[in-house]
């Protein structure tokens, strides 16, 4: 199998390669935007109970950032099943469900770190103070795979490429200004409180944050995105047979 996720992933990388100019330099756009209009032009209004503004919102601009570059990253598979049918190349190849599935959540991963890594030079240029330590980037990395899964899935089983688009306006656009990335979920309804404290999101942005600030780990945050990520796994590996079965 892992010469299956090295062939799959290989190929992703490559096509990565060609465009890693363009991809680097339209992944610094709306970090830079939001670390003005947040991190400079709210800064001074917004009390975050200890440190500043900028350093409170960061770790959450990272976490939006990886699950919109981490789901994105998949929408080309709703493209290659329905209008290009190369999809069909895979599902006929020597090529275990397995082995396809985290190949290209891997591709998917390196590309959300490689923006996150952008944003992380944008917010020291900025004067934010972060801490990464192999903890904080294990929580991203792990952040990519769960929205790369849900991307995965959600490629599969769309109609038509608007569908898809209908999963960033219905999912990811909600938790991006909901889930603790510009303020913290303490401050809601109790009723939406709960609903929010549900999704991924929330807590990839809390764990981040409490690294980055050294509060304690919570150990709740990082079993409910590990339950998530082997969920889709699994939901992403059923989707997939069932297209390789038809």
């Amino acid at each position: 199998m892992i010469q299956d996720i090295a062939t799959v992933f290989w190929r992703d990388w490559i096509v990565l390669r060609h465009r890693l100019l363009k991809f680097i330099l339209s992944r610094m756009v709306a970090p830079v935007l939001y670390m003005v209009a947040f991190g400079w032009g709210l800064a001074r209004s917004v009390n975050t109970g200890g440190g500043s503004y900028l350093d409170f919102i960061v770790p959450g601009i990272l976490a939006l950032n990886s699950m919109n570059i981490a789901f994105n990253s998949l929408t080309p598979l709703c493209t290659e099943r329905v209008y290009h049918k190369s999809l069909e190349e895979y599902l006929l190849a020597p090529i275990s469900a397995s082995g396809f599935i985290i190949g290209k959540i891997l591709a998917a991963v390196l590309r959300g770190l490689i923006s996150s890594s952008i944003i992380v030079v944008l917010a020291w240029l900025f004067g934010a103070k972060l801490a990464l330590t192999p903890l904080f980037i294990a929580v991203l990395a792990l952040n990519c795979v769960i929205f790369a899964e849900a991307g995965f899935c959600a490629a599969l089983i769309v109609r038509n490429f608007e569908d898809m688009a209908r999963f960033n306006t219905y999912l990811l656009l909600p938790m991006s200004f909901l889930c603790g990335t510009f303020f913290k979920t303490d401050r809601l309804p109790h009723a939406a409180a709960f609903v929010i404290e549900l999704l991924p999101l929330t807590h990839a942005s809390s764990l981040l944050r409490g690294i980055n600030s050294g509060a304690p780990f919570s150990i709740t945050s990082a079993a409910i995105l590990l339950v998530y990520a082997v969920l889709l796994f699994g939901a992403c590996h059923y989707i997939y047979k069932s297209l390789k079965n038809q």
